[in-house]
Order: C-alpha cells, then structure tokens, then sequence
C-alpha cells in the first residue's frame, strides 16, 4: 500500500508501535497545544493523508496577516504560491478534489437527480483497492447526510454525491465530534485515521459563514491533536489544509505538513487536480480523471514512490 518515502528523515528513537499507540491515547489537547511540532519518531513511508477544506478566500486574504497560526504551519512545513481553484461555486471544487473532475462545474445543489455524478471518487477507489477512507463532517446530524442543517452543507461533503458509493458513504462518512470526544479524536487518538481521509469544519469554522479568524482559531484547536496522534509520529501521515475557492482572485491557500518537509515553497502553478493526484499516489492507485495529466506534487515536496 505504502508509495510515498521520505527523502529526508533523520528522526530520533522510534520506540515499538504500542508504546507510541498508548502515548497517542493518553496525550490531552493541552499537551499537544504545548508541543505542537509533533515530532514524527520514525520515516517508514506515507500512507495516509487528511485534507481539510476551508472556504472562499483567496491566497492573499488569509496571508500572511488574517491566518497567523496556518501561516506559521505554512512556512515551517510546505506551502503553494500559485494554487488555483477549478471553478465556481464551491461544489465543482470538493467534486475536483475527491472525484477528479469537476463535472461541468454544476451550482451548489442537494444530492438528488441532476446533482450526483459516477464513481469511482477517491474515496472509493482506496476501498475498492483495500485501503480505508473516512470523511469526518462537523456538525453533521447523521452519517452520509444529504441534507443541510444548522452549519452543516452537503455542498462541503463530496461524498454523498456518488450514489454508487452510497452504503460506503454511509459506513465511512461521519459527524466529526470534538478535540476530546467523537469519530476523528478516537481514530487520531488509536493511530487508526484512514488512508484517504476529509475532514470538513462547519460553515463557522470553514470561513464560510464565519471568519478567518475563527477558521484559524479551529486549526489551532485541531491541528496539534492531528499531530499528537500515533500516525503522525510514525510518520505515515500527511496534512492538507486547502480552500475550496478563490474571492479576490483564482490563487487560494495550499499548506502541507509531512514528515521530511520543511520550509519548503512550491512556486509552480497547480490546481485542485495535483491534490487528487497526489491524493491517489499515496493510496497506491492511478490517478483519477483529470488528475492524470496534473503535476506530480510528490516529488515537488521532496517525496518519492
């Protein structure tokens, strides 16, 4: 399963897989937020990435000043200068990232006849292959919800849009919970998170209802957990934090923390498909639709197959 090295490693004392599975399940939020590098202990190979979506900025809103706390994980770990969206609204954007195509970039609408489109998604794909995929939706009512209610758009959970996929959606696509309690805090506290996974802040939290900085004050709460985690000390995990869409202009925020990258600034001009793309490389899997002719982001980050 495993397709992406690290060039780069060098870590300290990697201690057995249950040792670092008990120290994950015992760290507390505050303990992480006082150790936020989360340092991985060794460099086996990623095999697992979580991308979290935000909304409706562009590059320049969020930095470097409106976003400090992502700004600060964007110049320590790896950051875009020219990612771009794939269109408009947001719709045509989760579906470009998890689908591998925009689908004639339809207007943000309710799951139901003329708004669902053919698998395989991502998600899909790692299933069908023997990986696992999970996608984590705060403030969701019910899993693989096709509705929309309080802070929660099925605009923002390409999943349910796939009615091939429907009974995995419903297995794998979840209320997020909190730090302390709920479906993401217990995988990330058992090292159990997915190979592919999404997580979705709500509409406060995503910027979309709300504002930068309530999204960053939610990555500072979040972040540190993801990282006190046992699949971010092994190494195996990558974080991404993108924004569906652009307001001012096209180019949106893209920052990536892996193991072996650092201070790293990709300059060439990529779109949501490099994510898909990159998204499929780790599961091991080809490429998505139009992710086949994206750039490989891989290497740019100082990865490997």
């Amino acid at each position: 399963m495993p397709v992406l090295g690290l060039l780069a490693v060098g870590y300290g004392s990697t201690g057995t897989a249950a040792a670092t599975r008990t120290a994950a399940a015992t760290t507390s939020p505050t303990t992480a937020a006082a150790n936020p590098a989360g340092t991985p202990q060794t460099g086996q190979g990623i095999t697992k990435i979580l991308v979290i979506m935000e909304e409706n900025h562009s590059l320049g809103q969020a930095f470097p000043t409106h976003m400090p706390y992502l700004w600060s994980l964007a110049r320590q770990y790896g950051r875009a200068t020219s990612w771009s969206d794939v269109g408009h609204p947001s719709l045509p954007n989760y579906l470009a990232i998890f689908g591998g195509s925009a689908f004639n970039e339809p207007q943000d609408c309710l799951p139901g006849p003329g708004c669902t489109y053919p698998g395989p998604s991502v998600f899909g794909q790692a299933l069908a292959k023997g990986a696992s995929a999970r996608a984590y939706e705060e403030s969701m009512p019910k899993a693989c919800d096709l509705g929309e209610s309080g802070n929660y758009d099925v605009n923002h959970n390409p999943w349910a849009y796939f009615p091939a996929e429907t009974s995995l959606c419903r297995s794998n696509d979840v209320p997020a919970g909190t730090v302390t309690r709920g479906a993401l805090a217990s995988d990330v506290a058992q090292g159990t998170l997915p190979n592919v996974g999404l997580i979705t802040p709500n509409l406060i939290h995503d910027a979309h209802d709300g504002t930068l900085a309530q999204s960053d004050a939610w990555l500072r709460s979040w972040v540190p957990v993801l990282l006190s985690g046992a699949d971010w000390r092994a190494g195996r995990l990558a974080i991404v934090v993108v924004f569906d869409e652009g307001e001012t202009t096209e180019q949106v925020p893209f920052v990536i923390l892996a193991p072996g990258v650092s201070h790293k600034v990709i300059g060439r001009a990529m779109n949501h498909y490099a994510l898909t793309r990159l998204v499929d490389e780790v599961v091991g899997v080809p490429p998505l639709r139009k992710a086949a002719g994206a750039p490989d982001l891989a290497p740019t980050l100082g990865l490997r197959g």
